[in-house]
């Protein structure tokens, strides 16, 4: 990563701007905050360049994460070494670099793409299960769920991710998600739950819920009884270093639709050909992307995009690649080389 000049020193408020968006990606954007991100981009030409930094930051924390000092049996100096072969999902000059950066935090991406996936695939994220009793469980990509039902309840442990559940009603036994600890108990209901390594995020959009904290350590104080949370409120429970107790606070529509924006149809690309990468957004929207050029057909491109939002994929396209969009039609973009 190039150092930054000392002579040209980062504008304080657009690298804490950049560090927010990049703190944001992995819950992913809503197509309000996707406009906003890029609009905030194209201001200035040194956002990029803070945003690249930032995620270059955010790697090598990855990195680091997953480095086990037991393991080896002396310090590994290249352990914040770049890859010596790294191929790109993205074909794009060096000089595009800041840009590609942007790219790859306007959409949640995979670290790395799944082992089913090969050169020019494509695939549909997010996963949706139905359960043995009839009720549905949404999983955002990546999430894990043990289930364990029986003649007395129905357990779901979240070990990881994110996860909606719609539940079916059973008088005799009760529907109990865990997640790091916490027990939410559905009371007939739609939620949505949230693990990260410091809480578990409780949103109802249906029904109620009542929600467990974990138990303290000895020698703590006790945590407060199971909360009730209804319809259109949310809870965060603290469970890293130490459980706390939680407060229910109310949630408006967009505050709703900004949690739930994973659930939005996605598509990701593997070194996709743009010409399959379109074919796939016309068959998913009423509007439709025209490729001008046929050239630009066989530009590879990869990262998981919103199959919903046609307008932000052209935009992002012009934004990195330098392909322009023309708006042809209320329902047509053509794809253009860039001048």
């Amino acid at each position: 990563m190039t150092p930054p000049d000392p002579s040209h020193p980062p504008d304080r408020a657009a690298d804490q701007a950049a560090a927010a968006w990049v703190a944001r990606r992995d819950r992913g954007l809503s197509a309000r905050e996707q406009d906003e991100y890029l609009d905030w981009l194209r201001a200035d030409p040194r956002r990029g360049a803070a945003i690249a930094r930032h995620e270059e930051t955010l790697r090598r924390m990855q990195r680091l994460a997953q480095w086990q000092p037991a393991l080896s049996q002396e310090t590994n100096p290249d352990l914040f070494a770049p890859p010596r072969r790294r191929r790109q999902w993205l074909t794009v000059s060096l000089a595009a670099a800041a840009a590609v950066g942007a790219l790859l935090l306007y959409l949640p991406r995979p670290a790395r793409p799944p082992a089913n996936a090969t050169p020019g695939s494509y695939l549909r994220v997010n996963e949706r299960e139905r359960l043995a009793d009839g009720s549905v469980a949404e999983l955002r990509e990546g999430s894990r769920l043990d289930v364990h039902f029986s003649a007395t309840e129905r357990r779901v442990r979240l070990t990881g991710g994110e996860a909606q559940f719609t539940v079916a009603k059973d008088a005799v036994r009760p529907f109990i998600v865990e997640a790091g600890g916490v027990a939410v108990r559905a009371l007939g209901t739609v939620f949505n739950v949230r693990l990260d390594a410091a809480s578990v995020d409780v949103l109802v959009t249906e029904g109620r819920v009542q929600v467990a904290a974990p138990p303290p350590p000895p020698g703590s104080a006790p945590v407060a009884a199971p909360l009730v949370v209804a319809a259109s409120q949310r809870t965060v429970v603290p469970i890293a270093p130490t459980p706390a107790a939680p407060e229910v606070v109310p949630v408006t529509p967009e505050q709703v639709r900004e949690v739930l924006a994973w659930q939005a149809p996605r598509l990701q690309f593997f070194e996709t050909p743009l010409a399959d990468a379109v074919a796939e957004f016309n068959r998913h929207n009423r509007h439709r992307l025209i490729l001008g050029d046929p050239e630009l057909g066989r530009i590879p491109i990869g990262g998981t995009f919103r199959i919903d939002n046609v307008e932000g994929f052209a935009r992002l396209l012009e934004l990195t690649l330098g392909i322009r969009s023309e708006a042809r039609s209320p329902d047509e973009t053509v794809l253009l080389r860039g001048r």
